[in-house]
């Protein structure tokens, strides 16, 4: 099992290799992965102890984001170190001033995983929901660093329970100890002999109080609402833009649209797609809002990031895209404010959305008939999912306290 995983990373970094000729987000993992020890050689303070953290990208980050400020909290003697695999994280985060240095993580062989945990000599390593790293997880054991993966989510598809993946399920016995987010999980672990676990929840449930408590006034977006009912739609795709500039239009309701992808051509297409649609209301860029011109908009496009967990305060119905793609993005940061949250049909990976669906808070759509039925709804009547989907949240906070309190006693 051990050499076809190894044989399988050297042919995958051969492949990434040649992947970065051609694509700009492989070219920034394979130059990254590579200046990785560079970076530790010359930044990694030899008297200090570190407590590393991986995310694979930015969801993970955000899980983790809670667990690293509360122990930065808590143990100030202690450093961070916090490693990606993915440059959509890295990218973003990279600045990140909660831990002390930021990197990517090296290719999972057997003599960069020996190199990076003899640099780095971690006093505990912490991993994060799917990261499962055989060699790096038996060089920090083969150095007794203790271990952990937290927010962890098991399904029953995964390789670990199949009969083809009980060598690879070995790999689950490095971990000291697994803090998982339900008990479905706990079950399955148990059913391949992992005792070591802990129901803890997830950690994102911190996060998005935490962001919530936090929010940004944002006067623009509070004048283009003006005290009307509007739709905030988070990270969307163009299959559910069309729905929401559709409906929207129709129904003259207020639109805050923010798009997944805030490129130039895309912007552009969604421009024209609302003018086409015939909407009496103008539509305007945040970046280009007034005070004036945003309060005649009928749709508000948010062109920049870091600016949508803030905005879903001002809607009455928040719509989260992905699910008629390759999966829904973060339904937790819209349902904190206590408002209905509607996706699309591919959700069923997401445990948040099956909870929220069976709670009331959540309604998955699949055409864009449900989609109106559901929004006449909920536009009319937000306050009983919405009171759903905000007790939802505030019932599954304090996952940290819990994983800290048992790494840190």
């Amino acid at each position: 099992m051990w050499t076809l995983y190894s044989l399988g990373i050297h042919v995958y970094a051969f492949l990434v290799f040649v992947a970065s000729f051609f694509n700009a987000k492989a070219k920034k993992r394979f130059v990254g992965q590579r200046q990785t020890f560079k970076y530790l050689k010359s930044n990694v303070d030899k008297n200090a102890k570190y407590v590393w953290f991986h995310a694979a990208s930015l969801g993970e980050f955000e899980q983790a984001r809670p667990l690293m400020e509360e122990l930065r909290r808590r143990k100030p003697e202690y450093k961070i170190l916090l490693t990606f695999f993915s440059p959509s994280g890295y990218e973003v985060r990279k600045n990140y001033e909660g831990a002390d240095l930021v990197c990517y993580m090296p290719l999972d062989t057997i003599r960069n995983a020996e190199r990076f945990v003899r640099r780095v000599k971690p006093v505990d390593a912490i991993f994060v929901k799917y990261e499962f790293w055989p060699n790096f997880l038996f060089a920090l054991r083969r150095r007794g660093i203790p271990t952990y993966i937290v927010s962890a989510h098991f399904r029953d598809n995964q390789a670990f329970f199949k009969w083809y993946g009980v060598a690879y399920a070995k790999v689950l016995n490095f971990f000291n100890r697994l803090f998982v987010q339900d008990m479905h999980s706990v079950e399955l672990l148990n059913g391949v002999g992992i005792e070591n676990v802990t129901i803890s929840g997830d950690t994102r449930f911190d996060r998005v109080v935490e962001i919530a408590s936090n929010r940004k006034e944002l006067p623009l977006v509070e004048a283009f609402v003006g005290g009307q009912k509007a739709i905030v739609a988070g990270s969307s795709w163009p299959k559910d833009e069309d729905m929401l500039i559709k409906y929207a239009q129709d129904k003259g309701v207020k639109l805050i649209l923010a798009p997944h992808e805030i490129h130039e051509s895309h912007l552009a297409e969604i421009e024209r797609k609302w003018n086409e649609a015939g909407g009496a209301k103008p539509i305007v860029r945040y970046t280009a809002a007034t005070d004036d011109n945003v309060r005649n908009a009928g749709c508000l496009i948010i062109n920049n990031f870091g600016m949508l967990s803030s905005i879903y305060y001002y809607g009455t119905v928040a719509y989260v895209g992905g699910g008629f793609g390759v999966g829904i993005h973060n339904l937790l940061e819209a349902a904190v404010y206590g408002m209905p949250v509607v996706f699309g049909p591919n959700h069923t990976a997401f445990r948040e959305a099956l909870k929220l669906k069976e709670c009331g808070g959540g309604i998955s759509i699949a055409s864009y008939e449900d989609f109106e039925r559901e929004m006449n709804r909920l536009i009319a009547n937000p306050e009983e999912a919405g009171a759903a989907a905000g007790d939802y949240v505030n019932s599954n906070k304090g996952a940290s306290d819990k994983i800290l309190g048992e790494i840190f006693l």
